[in-house]
């Protein structure tokens, strides 16, 4: 399948805000030259990136602002982006989670965490796969997963099994389309320094954090390429390869033990 040719092409990125979504945008801006719809809750962020962009990558941008853990806005957002029918690519990297016990998770936290990393994630990849599965419509959609999706990681349980969920869910799909031209890709980053890891909770993890601006190349990579699924970083290919040969519960427990310690450090010193 041949690459994307991103420059002055519509590309859409949820999540674009803050952290890896925002990294990316601007990565697909000022080294690919891409046209691009950003979409996030915050209006005075995506307005930010927005005239930063336009000023110095010299490409459009359009802001969508929306809550996509609101099914009715993930819908809107596809609307929207596909109205004229130019969009060339999404990236679908929006996501939240939670790092504690899972039974200290409020429920309508929980309901938030599915809604935005499942369902808002999966009603924007139908409505996606119904614009690009045309004869001789070219594109890709990624969906941003997680190595926590391969390996479940203790204290971040329900974040772990929705991008468990994206992965099985990506994976699939990729097999069932039927036009030749159009891919979707699973990203599967391991830990990133983001201001979702910027709190005292990962103090004891930081060390493993992959740089955003590494991971959001790696991630541009992926998603020209149109990879099946990707794991980013030397290491984390070498360590996912090799942990399928060690049991699961031998790596969950030494995970546990890892995560418990950095989750108790941050409590004690609250």
């Amino acid at each position: 399948m041949k690459h994307l040719r991103l420059n002055n092409k519509w590309v859409l990125v949820t999540g674009a805000s803050s952290g890896l979504g925002q990294e990316m945008a601007r990565q697909l801006a000022n080294m690919h030259k891409a046209n691009l719809i950003i979409a996030a809750r915050r209006a005075d962020k995506l307005n930010e990136l927005k005239a930063e962009l336009e000023k110095t990558a010299g490409i459009q941008v359009k802001v969508i602002v929306a809550d996509l853990s609101i099914p009715e806005e993930a819908d809107r957002v596809i609307a929207e982006s596909i109205t004229d029918g130019n969009l060339y690519g999404a990236i679908l990297n929006a996501g939240v989670t939670y790092f504690g016990r899972h039974t200290e998770l409020p429920w309508d936290n929980f309901e938030s965490i599915l809604k935005t990393n499942v369902i808002g994630v999966v009603r924007m990849t139908n409505n996606l796969v119904k614009y690009f599965e045309q004869p001789g419509k070219e594109g890709s959609v990624m969906l941003v997963s997680s190595m926590a999706g391969y390996f479940p990681v203790p204290y971040q349980a329900a974040y772990s099994a929705t991008k468990a969920f994206i992965t099985a869910f990506g994976s699939a799909l990729h097999n069932e389309l039927t036009n030749p031209e159009f891919a979707i890709t699973v990203f599967a980053p391991g830990g990133i320094a983001t201001e979702m890891t910027d709190n005292s909770k990962f103090n004891e993890l930081k060390g493993w954090l992959m740089p955003v601006s590494e991971a959001a190349k790696e991630g541009i990579h992926a998603f020209i390429t149109r990879k099946y699924n990707y794991v980013p970083g030397l290491l984390n290919r070498v360590g996912n390869v090799f942990m399928n040969f060690l049991p699961k519960k031998f790596i969950g427990g030494k995970m546990s033990k890892v995560y418990l310690k950095s989750l108790n450090k941050a409590q004690q010193g609250e």
